[in-house]
């Protein structure tokens, strides 16, 4: 039984795709794949790999978790995968900083043929320290770096905090001269 490691490795890397606009950690791409599950099923001929059961899968700076990651590719060779969970995350360290992505929904799709990240359901996406986005549904397309994110949908969503977009975005100071914000309720000098 021989694991579809470059289905794997690409989903590791890329359905978190916000990869390529976020800079992740170059090094993790020739780190080992390491993956843990409970059930594990392997079908050669469809080109499917399922991992069942609280699967943590890991390279290098990048951790992937969910309660099942479904990877496959197609005749051409695209790749695609799937994490769902409550909610299935991801967290990788960006390349040159110390800053960390993290993610997550109950749902993260990538479509390697289209280079496009989905998250559905409870979506989440945050730059460490303090930038972050959440709705209900959040789109990413590296090749064009298009971003979209929307909120739940329907009469009932509308009096829910989670139907609306929510964006924290933090000024970036851009050296010596950026202006200082002082703290909330600190006195300016």
């Amino acid at each position: 039984m021989r694991i579809n490691k470059l289905g794997i490795l690409v989903f590791c890397a890329c359905c978190l795709g916000l990869a390529a606009q976020a800079q992740a950690e170059r090094a993790d791409r020739s780190k080992p794949i390491n993956l843990e599950s409970d059930r594990m099923r392997v079908d050669d001929v469809q080109k499917i790999s399922v991992f069942e059961g609280k699967v943590v899968m890991t390279q290098g700076t990048l951790t992937i978790r969910a309660d099942k990651v479904t990877v496959r590719q197609d005749q051409e060779g695209y790749q695609y995968g799937s994490a769902s969970g409550n909610p299935a995350s991801f967290r990788q360290k960006r390349d040159g900083s110390h800053e960390y992505i993290e993610g997550e929904a109950e749902r993260i799709e990538y479509n390697g043929k289209l280079d496009k990240v989905e998250f559905f359901n409870r979506a989440r996406l945050k730059r460490e320290p303090a930038d972050e986005v959440r709705g209900n549904y959040i789109s990413y397309e590296s090749r064009t770096e298009y971003f979209t994110v929307t909120g739940g949908a329907g009469p009932a969503a509308s009096d829910s905090p989670d139907a609306r977009v929510h964006a924290v975005i933090q000024p970036r100071n851009t050296g010596e001269g950026a202006e200082k914000v002082p703290a909330a309720g600190t006195p300016k000098r």
